[in-house]
């Protein structure tokens, strides 16, 4: 059996923290150490997991991959940084704050030869799991992501923040081809960026995707639905459960007399796991050679571009022109 791959983890506050304990027990891997430009802070994650918080330089000297969970406007400086420094990086979303930053962070990766993987987590839901058996070109999709104000996230866009997950997702069942039309309209509200937005997007396939996302909500809520030639879909990502609705195959026109009698409910489930050690799992997979990366740079870059559309729709949309008089 090989030896375990030492991993580092790069920024340890709300998420990174989580990346480091999920690693710190993780078979195949081994925690080398974390990093953060709060010492404090690192300090803390270090002394709980009973490893070492390191300088920047000094961790990437140590470890044969990175996890990186620093604020958005950070991802380009250090991700490249690492992946010069030969490191293969799993960056959390979005995979940069601009498509510049993406496009240098995918050049610096295929030049190292090297795995760069972003954290759209969704990929690993419980629901999206159980469905993919079923799956067959989804035509229509519903996504709708709500949760409460916090100040953390608010340095980028909700489109950036929380709808780009969904976007992912609807470029993931739809083929992934460019969008042939972006409308959507939005409102700042708690912050100065956009906190609620509402996007509908269409493809060259036909597939019609409508996307909302407010951080603004009393609620939290994280739903998809997806609607294709042989049924529906109703799934809840929040709890990673859902249905699907096919029509029987023993139906006839003009039989039954009751839904049943004409739709086959099949109940999804799917072993329970949590998302984000399966996707740090599949991170450490991928640069031990073992599978290939599952969401690569290029993915991210599409969610990104995505998310930049919507954005620039809702700032033409004549919704967000202000008011006459």
């Amino acid at each position: 059996m090989s030896a375990p791959l030492p991993v580092g983890v790069i920024g340890v506050g709300a998420l990174g923290r989580h990346h480091a304990r999920h690693l710190a027990d993780m078979p195949g891997a081994r925690l080398a150490g974390v990093s953060d430009r709060d010492p404090d802070r690192a300090g803390a994650v270090a002394a709980e997991l009973g490893i070492r918080a390191l300088e920047l330089d000094r961790l990437l000297d140590e470890v044969e991959a990175v996890t990186i969970a620093v604020p958005t406007a950070a991802h380009a400086e250090i991700g490249l940084h690492a992946l010069r420094r030969g490191v293969p990086v799993l960056m959390e979303k979005p995979l940069a704050a601009s498509l510049a930053e993406a496009d240098q962070l995918i050049a610096a990766a295929d030049a190292g030869g090297l795995q760069l993987q972003v954290g759209h987590i969704e990929r690993y839901n419980r629901a999206l799991r159980a469905a993919e058996p079923y799956l067959d070109g989804p035509r229509y999709i519903e996504s709708q992501r709500l949760a409460p104000f916090q100040p953390r996230g608010t340095d980028v866009a909700v489109v950036l923040d929380l709808m780009i997950h969904d976007l992912d997702l609807v470029l993931h069942l739809t083929g992934g081809a460019d969008a042939t039309e972006v409308r959507a309209s939005g409102l700042s509200v708690l912050s100065s960026h956009l906190d609620i937005a509402n996007a509908r997007v269409e493809f060259p396939n036909g597939a019609v995707a409508l996307a909302t996302a407010s951080r603004v909500s009393r609620e939290r809520i994280r739903r998809l639905r997806l609607f294709q030639p042989n049924g529906y879909f109703s799934l809840d990502l929040a709890s990673g459960g859902g249905e699907f609705m096919r029509l029987r195959s023993d139906w006839r026109p003009g039989s039954g007399t009751q839904l049943s009698d004409v739709v086959e409910r099949i109940v999804l489930e799917a072993p329970e796991a949590d998302a984000l050690r399966l996707e740090l799992q599949s991170f450490v997979h991928a640069v031990r050679g073992d599978r290939e990366v599952v969401v690569g740079g290029e993915e991210g870059r599409a969610a990104l571009a995505l998310a930049f559309r919507v954005a620039d729709a809702v700032r033409t949309s004549p919704l967000a022109a202000p008011a006459a008089g």
